[in-house]
């Protein structure tokens, strides 16, 4: 015992390590000792893990079917059990680190798996998110005021999202200005092949129905906008989506609408006053530049086009209103009652009156 205990205290670490395998070993023994098999004395026996897997075709070969049955429900229940105190162990050396490895191991590759299937393929983007997409800008830009649409802004949205999420931002903003430009195209025929009493009304229809559309199709692209567009494009999607009415439509037509709108200001009421303030309002929102065309008319719809009035041109204000109440009172407009009016006030005085007042604001 004694020399016993001199080995303890100058043996080696390797030898200190061996009896402590020992004493493990032994222990794992005792864990499953209802389930283990006795080997003959002198023959090496596995590890537990080893023998935990190796226990049923060791047993089978010497049981019959029914005991067979049971240490297969033995073998289930021993597994985990197994697994259980190898995990108590492992906490203590190197066979720890090996099961945290592992267990890192399988939840990356249960994470991998789950992104996997979320994955969004340029195939996938052709075949199923842009048609959604696509039936969607159809009816938006088509639309009448007041129509009721059944799509869901939602689903438009959400596909938007998943779309920029999967870096299909560049092919949805190419599609997105390619389908608009289409449209736009036939819109410019269609205004081409109108006769001149109407083209002015279905220039009004065709400006105030995209500009109702942006309205939506803006908001349901804001991802695409903000992550993509204004980021990378340093530009706006509304910007460019007005940029595409101005080149493909507006500039086509200009030269041919400008001269029809002032012949319709000169005859009062030739198209109604909505008509031509959502047209001119529209058509210096495209492009200001358009002004010098027709400053007159411009002014009569937008605010601080002409320079401010000058108290010398007062005389020449009166006159231009004197000659609008004329050609009115001429197409059947009555000034109204006159009955209050006192005497001696003529035409003139209340013409230059009115225009000193309301010509000063411009």
């Amino acid at each position: 015992m004694e020399e016993e205990s001199m080995e303890e205290e100058g043996g080696s670490s390797s030898s200190y390590e061996a009896m402590m395998d020992d004493q493990n070993h032994n222990n794992w023994e005792a864990g499953v000792d209802g389930y283990r098999q006795q080997h003959p004395a002198g023959q090496a026996q596995a590890p537990l893990g080893d023998r935990a897997l190796q226990l049923p075709a060791d047993r089978k070969g010497h049981r019959g079917p029914q005991q067979q049955e049971e240490e297969e429900e033995e073998e289930a229940q021993m597994v985990p059990e197994a697994n259980g105190l190898a995990k108590g162990c492992d906490s203590a050396g190197a066979a720890g680190k090996g099961g945290a490895v592992a267990a890192a191991t399988i939840n990356i590759n249960t994470s991998t798996s789950k992104f996997l299937m979320n994955v969004i393929t340029i195939e996938d983007y052709k075949s199923t998110y842009w048609p959604k997409l696509d039936s969607a800008i159809d009816q938006l830009l088509t639309q009448s005021p007041g129509d009721y649409i059944p799509i869901s802004y939602e689903q438009i949205y959400s596909c938007v999202y998943k779309c920029v999420c999967q870096q299909h931002s560049e092919q949805m903003y190419s599609d997105l200005i390619k389908k608009i430009t289409n449209h736009l195209e036939r819109v410019s025929k269609e205004l081409q092949a109108s006769p001149p009493d109407l083209y002015i009304e279905r220039f009004n229809i065709a400006l105030g129905q995209y500009m109702g559309a942006l309205q939506s199709i803006v908001p349901l692209f804001i991802y695409m906008n903000k992550f993509y567009i204004e980021t990378k494009l340093n530009r706006d999607l509304k910007d460019d989506l007005i940029k595409l009415f101005t080149e493909h439509v507006a500039e086509k037509h200009i030269y041919s609408l400008m001269p029809l709108l002032l012949e319709a200001q000169s005859t009062p009421f030739q198209i109604t006053p909505s008509t031509m303030a959502n047209i001119v309002k529209g058509l210096y929102t495209l492009r200001p530049e358009w002004v010098q065309m027709a400053p007159a008319l411009f002014s009569k719809f937008i605010p601080n086009i002409l320079p401010p009035a000058v108290e010398s041109e007062l005389q020449e204000y009166a006159a231009q209103d004197q000659k609008l109440q004329r050609e009115l009172m001429q197409n059947g407009f009555t000034r109204g009652d006159q009955s209050r009016k006192r005497a001696g006030e003529e035409l003139t005085y209340n013409g230059s009156s009115t225009c000193a007042s309301s010509r000063g604001y411009r």
